[in-house]
């Protein structure tokens, strides 16, 4: 469900082009001098409820038409019951983003200055400029994509100009940096070792690799199993008194790298095949240079000789320090948001949201089924 709800809120925060929770908190007034519910005079289940906070109004028609499509197939497959336990988390947390962007953008535009029209006018008519320019230029597919958005020119320009103000006043709101600590960048690093990019684990060696199946034998009651062995630890002692083992397995191994002196291409451990996957548990038992073996694995009799074993590495501290700063200072400043929204949140009680929130769950499934 959890995916179910990011899709649905990303989806309905670009609609509302001002999603972010990042969102001090007003004085109390701001909120309760609104009517915080209406129902308008609409004929029947038409969508007709209202949540009205700032001066703006939050109609159930536009939450059910935002949040429809992405609800629809869940309704169809469930019973009232199962749908309204799971949509109205999320309608929820949809509507009271919507709250709190809007009181947000109140405070905003109260501080903002008398000539705040006239600057916000020009910023946003170079995110518009910006926005066409992502599409090559070409005017025509950025409409396209504004309309199926669910907004016009006008309207697109709006909501930027509300995101430019809402968001320069969040940062404004946000305290000063402190200073990050050598202990903390430290234990970042630890934690973020898996996002770096790395070189992954890596062996080199040489392979006798005797097929038992191949191993001939003189008399046709002989063990190949037997004779295979007999085989192996005479090339080991071979090795050992300083036969050279590239020769050896051009000699005697069955292997696909028999040619090459048994040398095998670099591979990462965890690669390896059956039977072939036991070489690298050997792998971590010797040093480069040292013998492993006989080593007998499904029909197979291995000789292996460890040519260079390099460790999984990771990029050190001093290349990604400055990614680390970021992310300390992302998250601070995040942290800090999320307070602001989750007072301002706290402030606005809404009479009878939990009515408006059974209306659009109940409008959505109504609408989902019908006919079904």
């Amino acid at each position: 469900m959890r995916k179910c709800v990011f899709l649905i809120a990303s989806t309905f925060l670009l609609v509302w082009g001002c999603g972010s929770k990042t969102n001090p908190a007003l004085p109390e007034a701001d909120i309760e001098r609104d009517p915080p519910f209406q129902r308008q005079a609409l004929p029947g289940p038409s969508g007709g409820f209202v949540l009205a906070v700032g001066g703006e109004t939050i109609s159930g028609e536009e939450i059910i038409t935002a949040t429809m499509k992405h609800f629809k197939d869940f309704a169809q497959r469930s019973s009232f019951e199962q749908f309204a336990r799971q949509a109205r988390g999320v309608l929820e947390q949809l509507i009271m983003t919507r709250v709190s962007d809007i009181l947000l953008y109140s405070q905003a535009k109260r501080e903002a200055g008398k000539d705040v029209d006239e600057r916000l006018d020009k910023l946003a008519d170079a995110e518009v400029r910006r926005f066409i320019v992502s599409f090559d230029g070409d005017y025509a597919k950025a409409e396209e994509a504004l309309k199926k958005m669910g907004v016009d020119w006008a309207g697109f320009k709006k909501l930027q100009k509300k995101m430019i103000l809402s968001q320069s006043y969040v940062s404004s709101q946000l305290p000063e940096n402190r200073p990050i600590t050598y202990s903390e960048l430290m234990d970042n690093y630890n934690s973020m070792k898996g996002e770096f990019p790395t070189a992954p684990a890596m062996l080199i060696f040489r392979l006798i690799d005797i097929e038992v199946a191949k191993v001939g034998v003189a008399d046709p009651n002989e063990s190949r199993l037997v004779r295979a062995r007999e085989l192996a630890d005479g090339l080991v002692e071979r090795i050992k008194s300083g036969e050279d083992f590239g020769e050896l397995a051009k000699e005697y191994s069955h292997g696909y790298r028999r040619a090459f002196g048994g040398l095998w291409k670099p591979v990462q451990p965890g690669s390896l095949a059956v039977p072939y996957d036991v070489l690298a548990d050997e792998a971590e038992k010797i040093e480069q240079g040292q013998i492993a073996g006989p080593i007998e694995a499904e029909g197979h009799i291995f000789i292996m000789k460890l040519e260079e074993k390099r460790p999984r590495s990771v990029e050190p501290f001093e290349k990604v320090q400055s990614q680390i700063e970021a992310k300390i200072i992302f998250e601070r400043r995040k942290k800090a948001a999320d307070e602001f929204s989750a007072k301002l949140v706290q402030q606005a009680k809404l009479a009878n949201k939990d009515e408006f929130i059974d209306f659009c769950v109940e409008e959505i499934y109504r609408r989902s089924t019908r006919g079904k």
